[in-house]
C-alpha cells in the first residue's frame, strides 16, 4: 500500500499500519515489573499509573508512524512539483537573512557601524590632510 493511500487519521481503527517501515522498540516488562513503586503508591494507583504509561507509549509510536508517513508524502509532493533540497535550503537561508535584516539588535550594529564608519573616515581625512601640510611645510 503506497503512503498516500494509508489512513493516518488517529482516531482510525486502522492506525499503526505503518509497522513493516518503523520497528517497535520493545518494553522489558519484567524490568518494569521488578520496579519497586514509589512509596506512597496504592496498587491501584500504580496499576492505573502503569495503565497510562502503556497508553502513552502506544501513542508516542502512533505519533511517530504518523509522522513518517507525513515525511514521505511531504517528499514526494516535493519531488512531484521539482522542489529538491537545495531548494528549501536556499529558501531557509534567506528567510533567515531577512530575519537578521529586520531585526532590532541588527539595525543598531548596523547604524553604530556607520556612526563608526564615518567617524573613521573623517578622522582619516582629518589625518590625511594634516600630513600633507607637514609635508608641504618640510619642502
Amino acid at each position: 500500500m503506497d503512503s498516500a493511500g494509508q489512513d493516518i487519521n488517529l482516531n482510525s481503527p486502522n492506525k499503526g499500519l505503518l509497522s513493516d517501515i518503523i520497528t517497535d522498540v520493545p518494553v522489558d516488562t519484567a524490568v518494569a515489573a521488578h520496579t519497586p513503586a514509589v512509596e506512597g503508591l496504592t496498587e491501584a494507583e500504580e496499576e492505573e499509573l502503569r495503565a497510562e504509561l502503556a497508553k502513552v507509549e502506544e501513542e508516542i509510536v502512533t505519533l511517530r508512524q504518523v509522522l513518517a508517513a507525513k515525511e514521505r508524502h511531504c517528499g514526494e509532493l516535493k519531488r512531484k512539483l521539482g522542489l529538491s533540497a537545495l531548494d528549501g535550503l536556499k529558501q531557509n537561508l534567506s528567510k533567515s537573512w531577512h530575519d537578521v535584516q529586520v531585526s532590532t539588535a541588527y539595525k543598531k550594529t548596523q547604524e553604530t557601524l556607520s556612526q563608526a564608519g564615518q567617524k573613521t573616515s573623517a578622522a582619516l581625512s582629518t589625518m590625511g590632510s594634516a600630513i600633507s601640510r607637514k609635508l608641504g611645510d618640510m619642502r
